[in-house]
């Protein structure tokens, strides 16, 4: 008799000849391809005008209508799954101040599972869960504008988890943080257990943070590999406008794993 093998999963994120022009008619995707496994994290390069808003709008629906699929976690991102995706798929905005506008960060956390339904004992559990995972529990009674910039990028990060998203979008986390809330930021995002898809400029942290990393470029996807292999690439490196830091070697960076 065969052993009984359980399901493999879906993965977290696959995107399947992704097209779309805007209605001034800028064609920003030319048909991107990748898929992401669940638990992975994945950082996603380019140089500005690549076309990285316009992908990372299209995972949770915000933006539609072009030719191609996205599918989250076995389900296709269109109307009918339009709730289920907004819950499975969290986007951490560059800006803090874009996600923290309740009196207290306890309200700021809690504002999307109550929206979802979610009250009582069951809620305060979400709550407090979701920022004990960044640090911020002690800070919960707190207004988030008394808080420092990395305090608040760490309590925007709350208001996604306490969704229980199946992953977590961050547009240029380690923007304007100083180097202890970067690095503080930094081993948060390693402990957890959701895929993680980082948009970033920083290349030093997506080659700490990410083991994989994807490069769009003009719509596309003009490279997908370990990233220590593409940042030490230099020809792929020039061509796609990707500047490393002055004196930084990639290859005597050992990457995160």
């Amino acid at each position: 008799m065969d052993p009984v093998t359980a399901p493999v999963p879906p993965p977290s994120l696959e995107v399947c000849g992704l097209a779309f022009a805007y209605p001034d008619g800028h064609q920003a995707l030319f048909g991107v391809d990748f898929r992401i496994e669940r638990g992975e994290r994945v950082a996603l390069l380019g140089p500005n005008g690549a076309g990285k808003t316009t992908l990372v709008l299209h995972l949770n629906g915000i933006l539609g209508g072009g030719a191609g699929s996205v599918t989250v976690a076995g389900l296709p991102v269109g109307r009918r799954h339009m709730a289920a995706i907004r819950q499975k798929v969290g986007i951490v905005f560059q800006d803090p101040d874009d996600q923290l506008f309740m009196p207290t960060v306890r309200e700021d956390v809690a504002f999307g599972p109550a929206a979802a339904g979610l009250k009582g004992a069951e809620l305060h559990a979400r709550v407090e869960a979701a920022l004990e995972r960044v640090g911020m529990a002690e800070f919960m009674d707190r207004p988030p504008h008394h808080l420092s910039f990395g305090q608040r990028r760490r309590v925007a990060v709350a208001t996604v988890l306490a969704m229980e998203p199946e992953i977590l979008v961050l547009d240029e986390p380690s923007s304007n943080l100083d180097p202890a809330s970067r690095r503080e930021l930094a081993d948060i995002l390693r402990s957890l257990d959701v895929t993680v898809l980082m948009v970033t400029h920083d290349l030093p942290y997506a080659l700490e943070l990410c083991p994989r990393s994807l490069v769009l470029s003009d719509g596309v996807i003009a490279a997908d590999g370990p990233t220590g292999t593409l940042l030490s690439d230099d020809a792929l490196m020039r061509a796609h406008r990707l500047e490393l830091p002055f004196g930084f070697d990639p290859r005597s960076v050992t990457a995160g794993a």
